[in-house]
């Protein structure tokens, strides 16, 4: 796909540059992770993530089925997800607090196309080609496996909210951080493997790889498993009322403890591992992982932050080229209807995916996107691997960006 840059072409040249450097890496034979090197901290870093790994973190996932929030089920991912991350070294898990009502039936979705126009997707983008808009399942009779069904069968009931987060302390500017975040929650009827078991994984193998004894960072970096992404972003929301005017203070005066650190950038990850291609004229969708898949990373052109999020962006793309073993990653102006929206207009935010979110997700694109068929046993290792390069994508920028290294043994 192209590369896209909105506004500031000097911002985007200057970006790139600044992140062109690149890491010695091997070729993976498409089943293996990032070469490591002794002499690049980072390539080591990277080199930790492994798709076998990747993939049972979205098993562990789906044996709660489709998360969907307001349920038994729900709340027992996120205390699978905290268990997790503690065992994994990131100790330091809080929890975000708050309350969802769902909107009175009837009221609009925000994000769709504007006047019946198919070709106008959210967030500013335009579709082409064959069009076939996804809905969301809700019949429970379409998942034949009884058992999914029967797990799967608890409805929601408004009220008490949580999500999980945990933070790597850095050792430099504990006062500052960078977020990363997924969202676990999940609809349709399915096991919500790559909506977004993917993403959730995803950011799960990096709370490991970062929590590691022999890792440092300069910079804190929070990692971020948002609720209610699924009913209009409102873990994420409840995060930024709740935290944005706490940023950068030491609690108690004189301890050297930031509860909440100056937020430096956010990165949203959602639904990795499904690239086939446009759908066909009769809506089918190509089996296989195409071979020119690739990594989605959106910047929003209209945010109040978008040079720092473009520049982001392109960090991210550097990133990529220096780390991913297997896809390459595109850059978009189009980020939209995902958890770093409510951060955008406030920090530089960007946003990872399969596809774009606009453009090509909710086109046809990924015909399991809220279906009963987004279960594990779905999805080829060709899938999961796109999902385990996105995963070399973020560690690598976020190592540069938090000046990660690892000790001398």
């Amino acid at each position: 796909m192209p590369v896209q840059c909105h506004r500031s072409l000097i911002v985007c040249l200057c970006a790139s540059l600044a992140w062109s450097q690149q890491a010695p890496t091997a070729a993976s034979g498409g089943t293996g992770p990032a070469a490591t090197n002794a002499s690049d901290p980072i390539a080591v870093m990277v080199g930790r993530l492994e798709l076998n790994r990747y993939k049972a973190t979205i098993k562990g996932l789906t044996q709660f089925g489709d998360r969907r929030q307001g349920t038994d089920r729900n709340r027992a991912a996120i205390d699978w997800i905290e268990a997790q991350l503690k065992s994994y070294g990131c100790t330091n898990t809080e929890r975000i607090h708050y309350d969802y009502q769902p909107p009175a039936a009837g009221a609009p979705r925000t994000g769709a196309g504007r006047g019946g126009d198919s070709s106008v997707g959210p967030g500013g983008s335009r579709r082409r080609g064959n069009i076939f808009p996804d809905t969301v399942n809700n019949d429970p009779m379409k998942q034949p496996n009884v058992k999914l069904r029967e797990l799967d069968s608890q409805p929601s009931t408004p009220g008490p909210r949580e999500e999980v987060y945990c933070t790597k302390i850095g050792s430099k500017h504990p006062e500052q951080m960078y977020i990363l975040g997924a969202h676990m929650d999940g609809i349709g009827w399915g096991e919500a493997a790559n909506d977004d078991g993917s993403g959730t994984a995803l950011v799960m193998e990096l709370a490991r790889v970062f929590s590691s004894p022999d890792v440092v960072t300069d910079v804190s970096i929070r990692f971020a498993l948002w609720n209610n992404e699924e009913t209009g972003l409102n873990g994420a929301r409840a995060y930024v009322d709740q935290r944005k005017d706490l940023q950068g203070i030491e609690s108690p005066a004189g301890s050297g403890k930031y509860p909440e650190p100056k937020w430096l950038g956010m990165v949203q990850h959602d639904m990795m591992m499904f690239d086939h291609g446009m759908p066909h004229s009769d809506g089918s969708v190509s089996k296989q992982q195409r071979p020119e898949a690739d990594v989605n990373i959106e910047f929003q052109s209209l945010s109040k932050q978008v040079e720092g999020a473009q520049k982001l962006a392109w960090a991210f793309m550097a990133a990529n080229e220096a780390y991913a073993t297997d896809y390459p990653a595109a850059v978009g102006p189009h980020m939209t209807n995902t958890d770093s929206t409510p951060f955008m207009d406030l920090i530089p935010a960007i946003s990872l995916r399969e596809n774009e979110r606009g453009r090509e997700i909710g086109a046809g694109w990924d015909p399991h996107w809220h279906q009963p068929t987004d279960n594990y046993a779905t999805f080829s290792d060709k899938d999961f691997l796109l999902g385990l390069n996105a995963a070399q994508t973020t560690p690598g920028a976020v190592a540069r960006l938090t000046g990660a290294t690892t000790l001398a043994k």
